[in-house]
């Protein structure tokens, strides 16, 4: 294994992080101008840096045992170099000189469990370049930028939830975010309570999965209604009247993006609750984006001790769940649900380090 010390020759120049996220309330509405509420994840990627001194780029990831070199005017090979890769070639769009540079990646995120790993490894990757460099790009610029390098470089057609989230979330507090304008602010979680994210070992990745076909149909489904995203209807019931499966999907968005404007408004924990449970059965029904193994671990954490509400967490096809927990009774009810879940036929879960949720003053 390779370590910062041996392949920087030294300290390396920078180092920068980023955490991931558990999104609660918000799924699939980032790419139809809607709104959601992730929080950051105690759990993040590093990366350090340093100029190379040669006419190369160099990536390491330990995670991976992986090396990606490539010359200054060539490309990465596919992979995790192609976001940083992504990273690299839009800030130089920006107008800013970047020389060839040695980059070691670390994460202690579960790629695969829907924490957007992705998202934090290119906002992580920004920031190094940012603290390197010296140039002047605010958050959500290097939010924007994090966006791109994923859909032009990484090919996944995605929202801005994840970037948003990577550069700006609280580990103690919901962001509210406006995908249209970038408007963003803390929520409060609900008093008394507490969020516990356990993985369905079932692993993902969006560009192996319906994601771009999902995010397509919304598009086809907004020219039938007349507008210009899906956030932009204002009769819910419109949505009925469009063919099947584009009803179905239209339907989920609305409804989730009144879900997010509801708990952004201060809900109670009950309330908080059913609204994280309703966005459940609408990704399960409405967005086909659950499996079997997530609909499974949700209903376990629903029978657990002291959960309010429970869903997946992340684009679905896998990944995570997330439940919101009374106080001091996460760990219980992870236990009782794990207890449950876990199956001969092969179901194994795992508990993610939960998310702190204690307000910061």
């Amino acid at each position: 294994m390779v370590t910062p010390d041996t392949f920087f020759g030294g300290a390396p120049e920078v180092n920068a992080s980023a955490p991931g996220r558990v999104n609660l309330l918000g799924e699939h509405t980032d790419y139809n101008d809607g709104f959601m509420l992730p929080v950051a994840t105690p759990q993040g990627t590093l990366v350090a840096m340093s100029r190379s001194g040669d006419d190369h780029f160099h990536f390491y990831s330990p995670n991976l045992d992986q090396t990606v070199t490539f010359a200054r005017d060539g490309n990465a090979p596919q992979g995790y170099g192609s976001y940083i890769e992504g990273c690299i070639r839009l800030v130089q769009a920006e107008g800013i000189e970047v020389p060839p540079l040695r980059i070691y990646v670390d994460t202690n995120l579960p790629v695969g469990s829907g924490l957007s790993s992705s998202a934090a490894l290119e906002v992580a990757t920004l920031r190094a370049m940012r603290a390197l460099l010296g140039f002047e790009l605010d958050d959500v610029k290097l939010a924007q930028i994090a966006q791109r390098a994923e859909i032009e470089y990484a090919h996944v057609n995605c929202g801005i939830m994840d970037q948003m989230a990577s550069s700006l979330a609280d580990e103690s507090n919901m962001l509210f975010i406006d995908a249209r304008t970038l408007e963003h602010h803390l929520v409060p979680l609900p008093a008394d309570t507490e969020l516990i994210v356990i993985d369905s070992g079932v692993a993902r990745t969006l560009a192996a999965s319906k994601y771009n076909e999902r995010r397509a149909e919304c598009e086809e489904a907004s020219r039938k209604l007349g507008v210009g995203a899906l956030r932009d209807v204002t009769e819910p019931d419109s949505v009925e009247t469009l063919p099947s499966p584009l009803r179905e999907r239209a339907r989920h968005v609305v409804q989730e993006n009144l879900r997010v404007q509801e708990a952004a408004q201060g809900v109670s924990a009950e309330r908080f609750g059913e609204l994280m449970n309703a966005s459940h059965f609408s990704l399960r029904d409405d967005y086909e984006v659950s499996i079997p193994e997530l609909d499974a671990l949700c209903d376990a954490l629903r029978a657990a001790p002291g959960v309010l509400g429970a869903r997946l967490t992340g684009a679905g096809f896998g990944g995570a769940c997330v439940a919101l927990c009374r106080k001091g009774q996460s760990n219980e009810a992870a236990a009782t649900a794990l207890a449950a879940y876990n199956h001969p036929d092969g179901r194994q879960g795992r508990i993610l380090v939960p998310v702190p949720t204690e307000q910061k003053g």
